[in-house]
């Protein structure tokens, strides 16, 4: 007896899933990365637990799977959270990397603050806040600013 197949918008929707980035937490590893694959990196400033704006541009963009399969083949992903709840602390030495990577790149404290950088950490684009853009325009912007 055949097993029935797949249907298409199935496959296509689980392929989605298995695009899906990770956001690292290393940036000199993201750094390395980078150069070897030939991307850019994309590092992010986020209060993942208090900052409303924040989880809007994750949930309206980051997570969206035209984002998703955009970045999995363009960027390498880095987020610098600062969360406030305390189960959601991250360890001492990516909190300190923070800092740094904060002290460098978000003097201000601006949340969310979402930078292009090239494999050698230069800014290429600038995202502060979130203005409600569209996946498809962002991507856009990233393209734009990558020539």
């Amino acid at each position: 007896m055949n097993k029935p197949a797949i249907p298409r918008v199935l496959l296509v929707a689980l392929s989605f899933l298995l695009l899906s980035f990770t956001w690292q937490t290393d940036f000199e590893k993201a750094k390395s990365e980078a150069t070897a694959q030939h991307k850019l990196i994309m590092l992010k400033f986020s209060g993942s637990d208090w900052c409303i704006p924040c989880i809007r541009m994750e949930k309206m963009v980051f997570n969206t799977p035209v984002f998703q399969a955009f970045a999995d083949s363009s960027l390498v992903m880095v987020n610098a959270d600062y969360p406030r709840l305390k189960k959601n602390q991250p360890s001492k030495d990516i909190a300190h990397q923070n800092d740094q990577l904060a002290a460098i790149y978000n003097k201000e404290g601006h949340f969310p603050l979402t930078l292009l950088l090239s494999a050698d950490g230069k800014v290429l684009k600038r995202w502060d806040g979130y203005s409600g853009t569209p996946p498809a325009d962002f991507i856009a912007q990233i393209q734009t600013a990558a020539r």
